[in-house]
């Protein structure tokens, strides 16, 4: 079995949620030498968060921004931690409600998705700025 980590930093997103397989794939060239395994991506962050869903139509990704902005609006007059700006407090909700780590199959040196999936950042905040992932990948060599 076969251990390997390491940090990897995304690109700065707008708010919103963002497909970022591809840029994720592009630090791993080490997926490409496991036979069976498992990847774990963890966010290092409380107001951004992973998940995974569809890949192929660019307005489920919009529905998720406005569906989740409706469940956790700003300017609560209830919020209390509110030193960053309005969407502070329901970054940090947000965050939570999505998650801050998804894991995915590795399989002859490809991720094993379904059809339609893909990883999601859940950029949560008006301006966070770029996003650093601790990657783990656990598996058998090729």
């Amino acid at each position: 079995m076969q251990t390997f980590q390491k940090e990897i930093q995304l690109s700065p997103k707008p708010r919103g949620f963002h497909l970022i397989t591809n840029e994720v794939l592009a630090h791993l060239e080490e997926i490409q030498q496991i036979k069976i395994g498992i990847l774990h991506l963890f966010i290092k962050h409380t107001s951004a968060s992973l998940t995974i869903n569809e890949n192929a139509d660019y307005t489920v990704r919009e529905d998720f921004e406005s569906h989740i902005n409706k469940m956790v609006p700003e300017n609560m007059p209830y919020y209390k931690h509110n030193y960053e700006g309005a969407d502070d407090m329901p970054a940090h909700i947000k965050a939570s409600l999505c998650g801050h780590s998804v894991q995915i199959p590795i399989s002859k040196g490809n991720l094993c998705f379904g059809t339609w999936q893909g990883i999601y950042l859940g950029e949560h905040r008006n301006r966070g700025g770029s996003r650093r992932l601790v990657v783990t990948i656990i598996g058998k060599r090729q």
